[in-house]
């Protein structure tokens, strides 16, 4: 039964996704450093604030890109939507399922895949940027691009991420950062001081969507 409403869900999902979306026009800022590294057919970790995953995860949609998805039980809802949009999915999260989920992750690398992570997921703070993300990125030797969403008009979830879905007929802006490498050699002290720089770095992407959206 759990897995008919799992699925009944992915494709509710899709189709009202869809529909949505097909009325939202998007205006990406910033993005020239981002598409040279694609062009040469670099893959990169994409990183965003779980609240603005949806319309992120419509528009980079397949891409060749594997999610970590958290082993909550709304993570299969999560998990059955984004497999529709051409994404494949690794379970795990920094709270569970933390080694499997990287593993899964170092093997999609390996087959020049292009990786997704929400670094404040799956249970927050919001906008608390967590070290798995550094962790995948010195693991793999991809470059972390950061990048954010705001729409001019959209419906907010009463969670603790303030999820957000674009209404119909608004415009979604998405702003990118420029991709950047972890040291490998990183150790306790400075990965602090570089979760906080994107940290940062993601909340000013932030807020130049919304300045733009209005």
């Amino acid at each position: 039964m759990s897995e008919l409403k799992f699925e009944v869900a992915g494709v509710l999902g899709v189709g009202l996704l869809g529909a949505l979306f097909a009325t939202v026009r998007v205006r990406r800022h910033g993005d020239a450093e981002y598409l040279r590294v694609r062009s040469e057919g670099r893959p990169v970790i994409f990183v965003c604030w779980h609240g603005q995953l949806l319309p992120l995860i419509h528009f980079h949609r397949h891409e060749r890109m594997v999610a970590l998805v958290s082993e909550h039980a709304d993570g299969e809802y999560i998990t059955r939507v984004i497999e529709r949009h051409g994404f494949d999915t690794v379970r795990g999260s920094s709270t569970r399922g933390a080694t499997k989920g990287l593993k899964g992750l170092i093997r999609a690398a390996r087959e020049g895949r292009n990786l997704a992570v929400t670094p404040d997921g799956p249970r927050g703070p919001a906008r608390e940027f967590k070290q798995g993300a550094l962790a995948v990125a010195q693991a793999t030797g991809l470059p972390i691009q950061t990048l954010a969403a705001a729409a001019t008009r959209a419906w907010r979830f009463r969670s603790w991420d303030g999820f957000m879905v674009p209404q119909p007929l608004s415009v979604l802006h998405i702003t990118y950062g420029v991709p950047r490498m972890v040291p490998r050699e990183a150790g306790r002290t400075e990965l602090e001081e570089i979760a906080r720089s994107f940290r940062n770095e993601l909340n000013a992407l932030t807020r130049a969507a919304e300045a733009a959206a209005t």
